[in-house]
């Protein structure tokens, strides 16, 4: 499983990479890494990650198909702020499906750490809803989940994926950092007009 695991983390990478670059090819990237995450997230046992990577493969396809709609001159996507109270509000959505999907995966399942699993699964939609809607705050929240994932996987001895969430972490602050100048040289070009 481990040459799988290193695939699906070596892809992973790419298209957090591409991400970061604004680039919509990382929407068909994510989708071949998701589906073979998928695979051995259910050999783990953590049934939240293997739905979230089935959930992920929908984001996936919403994403590509929105940015695609919202491109620039120079083919990268615009991106766009999210507002506090949107976030409050959608951040309020993921707690409840957190706490819902825990209790059905605790009763239900066998689940490695059901609890956690489900509320690092329901943020981590959040964090992909905001990034197919052009969120620059996505990048925070991937930062916070990534940081927990970490964790998760060194228990559950995904040791290659560890080291991916930890590659995930910096690549989600050069994200925020690449993201956060895009939105600065929009509103530079928007007050030029």
């Amino acid at each position: 499983m481990s040459k799988l695991e290193l695939l699906a983390a070596l892809l992973s990478a790419w298209g957090v990479w591409l991400t970061a670059r604004r680039n919509p090819w990382c929407w068909p990237v994510g989708l071949i890494a998701v589906a073979l995450y998928g695979g051995i997230f259910m050999d783990a046992k953590l049934y939240s990650d293997a739905l979230l990577q089935g959930l992920f493969a929908v984001f996936l396809v919403y994403g590509w198909h929105r940015w695609r709609q919202h491109l620039g001159d120079d083919g990268r996507v615009r991106v766009t702020a999210l507002s506090p109270r949107r976030a409050c509000v959608e951040l309020a959505v993921g707690a409840l499906g957190a706490l819902a999907l825990g209790a059905v995966m605790h009763v239900y399942t066998d689940a490695a750490l059901p609890w956690l699993d489900a509320a690092l699964t329901a943020f981590s939609l959040v964090a992909q809803w905001w990034q197919a809607r052009r969120h620059i705050a996505s990048w925070w929240l991937w930062i916070a989940v990534d940081l927990i994932y970490v964790g998760v996987y060194v228990y559950k001895s995904l040791t290659i994926t560890a080291v991916l969430y930890t590659g995930f972490i910096a690549l989600a602050a050069w994200g925020w950092r690449s993201w956060r100048q895009a939105a600065a040289l929009q509103q530079a070009a928007a007050r030029g007009r």
